[in-house]
Order: structure tokens, then C-alpha cells, then sequence
């Protein structure tokens, strides 16, 4: 008597009332949180640049069989055939047909989803035409066709591709062996194509240059007190060399894991996409070979940034009031900064102006992070890559002592492939130091 007269009255009451104003209001307030079209294309954008850096192929990534990943995250046909029409509306045909025939592969493998399989062969067969592969376009067109003999661009498709074809066999039967010497000479071309970025990913691979041993022998770790500064005479700290020239070392155990929990809840409320440098306007701008979110943090906002500011200043001699404040920076998956100067070259004379401390002399840069796989810091002039390890910091010098910018400091942040990598750095400047030439490696013996 009581559940159907008392409860029933209750879960009826339930039933019966709009929840649907309440679910709205709150899914309205929550929305501001979720991912937008520039974060879903971005995110795309990382995958592909991850798959060009590190050679993955598609059923690697599809798969999830990446180095460190305990919990492998698949990747469906529909996600699949979303990140070819990404690099589709980006005319990057290359990566279009890569990803819509591993779309197409899912399916053929019988995998169930809402991808259509014409569709895809749409998108692929004009991916492929656009590439030159005629002959694999058409074959791709007649497999459209057998799924969806009206298909009006197919068809139409079809009758173009034909006409190109027979055009072309018309001109094979002219052609010259100096084509073909000519096609051979822009294969050529394209094989030395940015010869700098192929050296940034085999590095980022961990295949660049190999350190002789010879210079390897001169390579040292020791206790490092600052020069005899008054606060690490009695405790000094570990210091190892990562490079010879340019001198590049790394300290160990250098900033606390306490303390970078706390320079990175201070940044967290903080962090926008980073700006770069435009040579032209001398404006800060977005730009897509840096991708990662930064902050900046002030000494007087923290005692533990102020703490770490003196660490700083007391290990490297230099003076860090003239120094930028402390950039804090978080790469997630894919996040990169391609190869750059971090100093003002002579045809960038205004780069620093509104500082008014001149140019970058040195940078310091904070590992506050491990990264599971890749985000290297990568030097690709001579070949050094500095892998991330959390607590420790990387410090060299941008300038030589005349003041001239040492262009073998060029650099780059690799993609990360596996991880989240939270880094911190601080450039030093020229304006109130005393420019003291760091030691060589055979004077530190």
C-alpha cells in the first residue's frame, strides 16, 4: 500500500517534471570549458606533425602502439576519416590519402562505424589524382562507382580522369629523355628540401650527430660552487657537460619538486598560446611552429620565484635584474617549438627595443617535467639533443664576448609524442653585466 500510494506518488511526481531548463543552463555554463574547432584542428595538426617527426605510420598511431603508453587510446574510422578531411581542407593531399585509407582499411577489416565508405573514397580518390597518381585514381573512382553508381562528381570524375589519360598517352609517345632528365633533376630537389628540418626530426628521433670519442673524453660532471659564491661554497651542486660548443651544461637537482608545483599553480590561471617575435612589425604573434601555452611569473609575486631568480644569478654570475621574467611553458601532445634564436640578430635590431636591456645574452631553461617520449631540446647546427629530465636546468650563452650572436645556438623544442612537458626558462641580458668569458672545458680540468 505505501509503494503505490506514497513512493509511486513521488517517482511520478519525478517523471512528470522538466529537468530539461536545469540540464540546459548547466550544459550552457560548462560549454565555455569544452574544446572548440580551433582546439579539435589543432589537435589534428599535432597528430601529424608527431607522424612526420618521429615516422610513425597510420596504423601505429590508429593502433595506439606509441613508446610509454600503458593505456593504449584507439583511434576509430571516423577519427580517422576526420583528421583526412582536416588535412584535406589544409590542401595537404599527402597526409588526406594516408589517413583515408586508413579509414578505409578499418573498415575493410570490418570494423563497425558511422564512417561511410564512399565518402572516403571520394576524398581519396581526388587526394590521389592531386598527387599525380592517376592511374590509382580512376581505380579508386571505379571502386566509388561500385558502391554508388549515381554518384554525379564520381562519374564526372571518371570521364575527366579518362580524358587525362589518353592525353597523356598521346604525350609519352612524344616525350624526350631530357624530360626525363628533367624529372629526375626535381626528384633530386625535392630529396634536399629544407635539409634543417630534416635534421631537426632525426635528432628529435635521437639519430642526429655523434660526439667523437675524443670529444666525448672531454665532456666532465662535477660540483659546481658558482665561482666560489658564498651560498654553495659548503654545498655545492652537480653540474654536468651536455655539449662542447657550444658549451651547453646541465645542473642536477637544481629546483625542487615543491617548488615546481608551485611556479606551475601559479602559471596554470595564466597561460595563453605563446607569441613569438614578428621580424617585421617587431609585434609578439601566434605562430604554427610554435605551438604550446606560456605564462610569465615576477620575483615579487613569489618567494619561490624570487628564490629561484637568485639560484639563477648566483650559478651563472650574471644579473638577473635586467633579465626577462620567468616564462613558464606547457607542451601537451604535439606541442613544439621549431628550430630558432633565442638572441636579436643584426637585421632584428628593434626585436628588444621596448625592454631597453639589449640583447639576450644567455638563456637558462628549467626541466620541470619527464616527458615519456620525445620533446627534446634539440640543437640542429651542430647535432647536440638535451633530453628533459625533471629538477634539472640547461644553461649556454647566446653571445660571444665581442657581443656577436653565436648562430650555433639555434634550437628547438621537439613535439612531444607521449606526455605533458612543463618547462621554465629565463633569458639574461646584456644591459648591467659584467660579460665574463665562461670557462673553456680543458680550463675546468
Amino acid at each position: 500500500m505505501k509503494r503505490l500510494n506514497t513512493e509511486w506518488g513521488e517517482l511520478e511526481n519525478l517523471v512528470l517534471k522538466d529537468m530539461s531548463d536545469g540540464f540546459i543552463s548547466n550544459m550552457t555554463i560548462q560549454r565555455q570549458f569544452f574544446p572548440n574547432d580551433e582546439d579539435q584542428t589543432g589537435a589534428a595538426k599535432a597528430l601529424l606533425r608527431l607522424q612526420d617527426t618521429y615516422n610513425l605510420d597510420t596504423d601505429t598511431l590508429s593502433r595506439g602502439n606509441l613508446p610509454g603508453v600503458k593505456h593504449k587510446s584507439f583511434l576509430t574510422a571516423e577519427d580517422c576519416f576526420e583528421l583526412g578531411k582536416i588535412a584535406y581542407t589544409e590542401a595537404d593531399y599527402y597526409h588526406t590519402e594516408l589517413w583515408m585509407e586508413q579509414a578505409l582499411k578499418q573498415l575493410d577489416e570490418g570494423e563497425v562505424s558511422s564512417a561511410d565508405k564512399v565518402y572516403i573514397l571520394d576524398y581519396l580518390s581526388y587526394a590521389v589524382y592531386q598527387q599525380g597518381d592517376l592511374a590509382k585514381a580512376m581505380a579508386l573512382t571505379r571502386r566509388l562507382l561500385e558502391l554508388d553508381p549515381e554518384h554525379q562528381r564520381a562519374n564526372g570524375n571518371m570521364k575527366y580522369f579518362e580524358y587525362i589519360m589518353a592525353k597523356e598517352k598521346e604525350a609519352n609517345k612524344s616525350s624526350t629523355d631530357s624530360e626525363d632528365q628533367v624529372e629526375k633533376e626535381t626528384e633530386v630537389k625535392k630529396k634536399d628540401y629544407l635539409p634543417e628540418r630534416r635534421k631537426y626530426e632525426m635528432l628529435c628521433r635521437g639519430e642526429g650527430l655523434k660526439m667523437t670519442p675524443r670529444r666525448q673524453k672531454r665532456l666532465f660532471c662535477r660540483y659546481y660552487d658558482g665561482n666560489r659564491n658564498p651560498r654553495y661554497i659548503l654545498g655545492p651542486v652537480k653540474q654536468e657537460d651536455e655539449w662542447d660548443k657550444p658549451r651547453i651544461v646541465r645542473f642536477l637537482d637544481i629546483i625542487s619538486d615543491e617548488e615546481i608545483e608551485t611556479v606551475k599553480e601559479l602559471a596554470k590561471p595564466r597561460l595563453s598560446r605563446a607569441t613569438v617575435h614578428d621580424p617585421e612589425t617587431g609585434k609578439l604573434t601566434t605562430a604554427h611552429y610554435r605551438v604550446s601555452k606560456s605564462a610569465w611569473l615576477s620575483g615579487y609575486e613569489s618567494p619561490v620565484v624570487s628564490r629561484i631568480n637568485t639560484r639563477i644569478q648566483d650559478l651563472t654570475g650574471l644579473d638577473v635584474s635586467t633579465a626577462e621574467e620567468l616564462q613558464v611553458a606547457n607542451y601537451g601532445v604535439g606541442g613544439q617549438y621549431e628550430p630558432h634564436f633565442d638572441f636579436a640578430r643584426k637585421d632584428e635590431p628593434d626585436a628588444f627595443k621596448e625592454l631597453g636591456t639589449g640583447n639576450r645574452i644567455a638563456t637558462w631553461l628549467f626541466y620541470m617535467s619527464d616527458v615519456s617520449a620525445g620533446g627534446a631540446t634539440v640543437f640542429p647546427e651542430v647535432g647536440a639533443s638535451v633530453w628533459p629530465r625533471k629538477g634539472t636546468a640547461v644553461f649556454w650563452y647566446n653571445l660571444f664576448p665581442s657581443g656577436e650572436g653565436d648562430y650555433s645556438t639555434r634550437h628547438a623544442a621537439c613535439p612531444v609524442l607521449v606526455g605533458n612537458k612543463w618547462v621554465s626558462n629565463k633569458w639574461l641580458h646584456e644591459r648591467g653585466q659584467e660579460f665574463r668569458r665562461p670557462c673553456t672545458l680543458s680550463e675546468l680540468e
